[in-house]
């Protein structure tokens, strides 16, 4: 495995490993391992958790995170993805890339011979899920058997990576949208070819979260999809909005998460954000133990 373009680039055992890692890591968070290593994020969208919980994990294994948003590169004056790719891989040891287009990181994973992380791409975004499930066996004790209800955009890249990773762990997730927001077939066949019945689809939240060990939702309007809010919200509003009423309906003992950024009276409202159900602080804190973790193994580098 050179690059980690999608959750499924990794097994099962390749997770558990990164998981044991991370562990470690978060308890020694200092090291030298990265000493020497030049990292660059290149990133078309906006970030704030992906952007610096990598560049301090980066600091703190002694390497040197580099930034360049790509509207300031030659990108935006119409240098090609794979130009940028055969130059980049003279400078630096590794692209962590947040791009609009997938194709695009498969383009730039194709013509840059070291390591390149999916830092969010409009299908999938692996990292965050990574640690998502890192949160969830820390506070089960596993994820082989857990029921994840997803409600919201069924359609957008964390949920993909939710519904593959599910696959992979052994977990069950059952995703509430609207029709015309239910997950793509492709996604859904992927998953079925990895792990069989791991995806259930359907329309009613209530029905969702019903016996869920895990309610998570994300943002009903995407990074790029700016000009379809309005239209948006009229069809996921009230319904699909995670709310104390919503959560009552679920188990006891179940958690929240969110990979935020949170757009109160949307997706979620404040009181479950801050509730004692929310876990979505925990899981923010992962993404930095985790995508340390992550940047090792594709470094193959084995912790001291």
């Amino acid at each position: 495995m050179k690059d980690f373009l999608s959750i499924t680039d990794l097994s099962k055992d390749e997770i558990e490993e990164i998981w044991a890692m991370a562990k470690h890591l978060k308890s020694n968070p200092n090291n030298d391992l990265l000493r020497g290593k030049n990292i660059l994020l290149l990133f078309e969208k906006p970030s704030t958790r992906t952007r610096v919980s990598f560049e301090v994990g980066i600091n703190q294994m002694g390497g040197s995170p580099l930034y360049m948003d790509a509207s300031t590169s030659q990108l935006s004056r119409g240098e090609s993805i794979e130009d940028t790719g055969h130059t980049l891989e003279r400078y630096v040891d590794m692209i962590i890339a947040r791009v609009y287009r997938h194709e695009d990181l498969i383009k730039l994973a194709m013509n840059f011979s070291k390591p390149v992380i999916n830092a969010l791409s409009d299908l999938e975004h692996p990292a965050q899920i990574l640690a998502d499930y890192y949160t969830i066996n820390e506070k089960f004790g596993k994820v082989e058997g857990i029921r994840v209800a997803f409600i919201g955009d069924g359609q957008n890249n964390v949920a993909n990576s939710l519904i593959l990773g599910a696959a992979i762990l052994g977990a069950k997730i059952t995703i509430a949208s609207p029709s015309r927001y239910q997950p793509k077939q492709a996604i859904i066949s992927l998953a079925e070819e990895i792990r069989k019945g791991t995806v259930e689809v359907v329309e009613d939240p209530i029905k969702a979260v019903s016996n869920a060990d895990i309610i998570y939702t994300d943002v009903f309007t995407s990074m790029g999809q700016e000009k379809e809010k309005e239209e948006r919200l009229k069809v996921f509003l009230p319904k699909y909005q995670v709310n104390d009423e919503l959560l009552s309906k679920a188990p006891k003992h179940s958690l929240f998460m969110h990979c935020l950024p949170a757009h109160y009276g949307e997706e979620v409202t404040k009181e479950v954000i801050y509730g004692p159900k929310s876990i979505v602080f925990d899981q923010a804190e992962n993404r930095l133990h985790v995508q340390k973790a992550l940047i090792l193994k594709l470094f193959k580098i084995n912790l001291k």
